[in-house]
């Protein structure tokens, strides 16, 4: 079933049903281009045959960054590396651009003031400003943005995008009480909540034409009290439906609240089952015919199997095993590997676990772009200052850069 074709309501058709889900890279230069470090990274997740290929945020405003390394796509001045990083995918396997604006999860490093629906700040490490809530003109740049990022990736040759409406990034705060406290048009009722993404996936469609492949990322819930939760997630599948996507990935989480932390902690007739997000996908495939993609635990091969031949999903993403395990992958799509480790790190120190997990991962990223090996003994620390060292460094070669 790995290995079975997948069509899109679109028309396009993925040669198998695995998927490396969106990681932020961290490689582009002050420009926001492309470069020859995501080029070398690429063939490595080229090589492993994987059908569906997404970038990590590609952003769509510069003062937005969800990383200081993202690359940035405003207008058509970077196409020529743009042109260079599509063409690398080999002939019938996709590669996707993950469209993102950062909102209120903007680092200081980028934007002391970043603009969000409220204003109301994020507080981790103390390395978020508060925000400014946004203008009608600033709503509407945003969606003028996200066309315009769609429109000139797939001038450049990319097969699909798709669109960052979780983890607590800027659509996925619209969607939220807990961080949209509007009371025009865009806040209050889960209609207007989401009347951002709604309006963005339209005019997408409506740019990019049929037969082009739109996908959304979706938090299943934030795991917030007062936040964004399953009833009206299950809502806004119906609605996206109605808008025509061709996939659906489900996540969930913020930067409050990340995913993968509170998965590990989860009773283990829950981790039993692997996938962080199945239930959810359950309750989606009640409602809703639209092809379904969850990341996050799914580590073996007899699994993905299992869930994809009882149609409970149909696309396996997986994103950290893209990173300490590539070189396994096209013996997993066969079969041949029949599970993925997964590497978890951990320091004790609450308020650095996050940090520390991401500077790892950061790193594996820098050196897979080296043609360097995975190494897995750097210090959970070090881990946490190599994160924000990067971002620091980064944040201000794209501010006076």
């Amino acid at each position: 079933m790995l290995n079975t074709p997948l069509t899109l309501p679109c028309g396009a058709v993925l040669l198998n049903r695995l998927a490396k889900a969106a990681m932020t890279e961290r490689l582009s230069h002050h420009d926001g281009h492309a470069n020859q470090s995501i080029f070398d990274l690429y063939q490595k997740w080229i090589d492993t045959e994987a059908g569906l290929l997404i970038t990590g945020n590609v952003m769509i405003d510069r003062r937005h960054l969800e990383s200081a390394g993202n690359v940035i796509v405003t207008d058509e001045s970077g196409l020529p590396q743009l042109k260079q990083w599509a063409a690398m995918a080999r002939p019938g396997r996709h590669l996707w651009v993950q469209i993102s604006h950062s909102g209120r999860q903007t680092s200081r490093f980028v934007n002391l003031r970043p603009k969000a629906p409220s204003a109301v700040q994020l507080k981790r490490l103390g390395l978020f400003g508060r925000p400014k809530a946004m203008s009608e003109e600033d709503i509407q740049a945003v969606i003028r943005g996200f066309v315009r990022t769609a429109e000139v990736v797939k001038k450049a040759g990319f097969t699909g995008i798709q669109i960052h409406s979780a983890h607590g990034y800027l659509l996925s705060q619209f969607l939220s009480p807990r961080t949209n406290k509007r009371t025009d048009q865009w806040g209050g009722t889960l209609e207007n909540r989401s009347r951002l993404l709604r309006t963005i996936v339209k005019e997408c469609r409506q740019a990019l034409g049929a037969s082009f492949p739109i996908s959304v990322k979706l938090n299943s819930a934030d795991f917030q009290r007062g936040g964004f939760e399953e009833e009206e997630s299950l809502e806004v599948i119906q609605m996206l439906e109605s808008e025509g996507i061709d996939l659906l990935e489900i996540s969930g989480g913020t930067y409050e609240k990340l995913a993968f932390f509170l998965m590990n902690e989860k009773k283990e007739s829950t981790r039993k089952r692997e996938a962080y997000f199945l239930d959810f996908a359950d309750k989606v495939r009640q409602q809703s015919a639209l092809p379904l993609m969850i990341t996050g635990g799914v580590r073996t091969y007899d699994f993905c199997e299992e869930v994809l031949r009882n149609e409970e999903v149909d696309v396996i993403g997986m994103a950290r095993p893209f990173i300490t395990n590539y070189e396994d992958i096209p013996d997993f799509l066969t079969g041949k590997k029949d599970r993925l480790d997964n590497l978890v790190i951990r320091t004790g120190i609450k308020s650095i676990e996050d940090s520390a997990e991401g500077g790892f991962y950061a790193r594996q990223i820098f050196r897979m772009a080296k043609g360097k090996p995975i190494k897995t003994d750097y210090s959970p620390i070090t881990n946490t200052l190599f994160f924000i060292k990067t971002e620091f460094l980064k944040g201000i070669a794209k501010r006076f850069g």
